[in-house]
């Protein structure tokens, strides 16, 4: 039986705005992979090494998470337990333009552009005409 309505609307709603502040053992982390069986590896700013996260069973095949994308994990959650796990996923960020708003979006996640950066030396040629091939015509004559 599939689950009520309600509580994807739920979930939904829980996900869409940032808390006001971030707990001590929260942090905001990029995705990097899949890793299967609702287990993630997520990078943190101020780390280098990868974390190994899981997705609680309140989001599974409720909210879908993309590579690249941002997710709050909780890094205590799995302190007492002796397993490769490092941390719980505590919430999944959609909205990303409000989120970034707030003062604890870590700086090392800054906005990529979508577009390649046109050096500023090159000299567009957008509008303008093909140069003429006037040395042609002069060897010629």
């Amino acid at each position: 039986m599939a689950r009520p309505k309600r509580n994807l609307l739920a979930t939904a709603q829980e996900t869409s705005s940032p808390p006001a502040s971030l707990d001590d053992n929260h942090a905001i982390a990029r995705v990097r992979k899949a890793e299967g069986k609702n287990l993630y590896l997520v990078e943190l700013p101020q780390r280098t090494d990868p974390l190994l996260v899981e997705l609680p069973a309140r989001f599974r095949s409720q909210i879908w998470i993309k590579r690249g994308g941002y997710v709050l994990v909780d890094t205590a959650a799995f302190l007492d337990r002796e397993n490769k796990l490092d941390g719980e996923i505590v919430n999944v960020i959609r909205e990303e333009k409000e989120w970034r708003k707030q003062s604890y979006w870590p700086l090392e996640f800054v906005k990529k552009s979508t577009y390649a950066d046109d050096s500023e030396d090159e000299a567009s040629t957008v509008g303008r005409m093909p140069p003429s091939d006037d040395s042609d015509a002069d060897n010629q004559g």
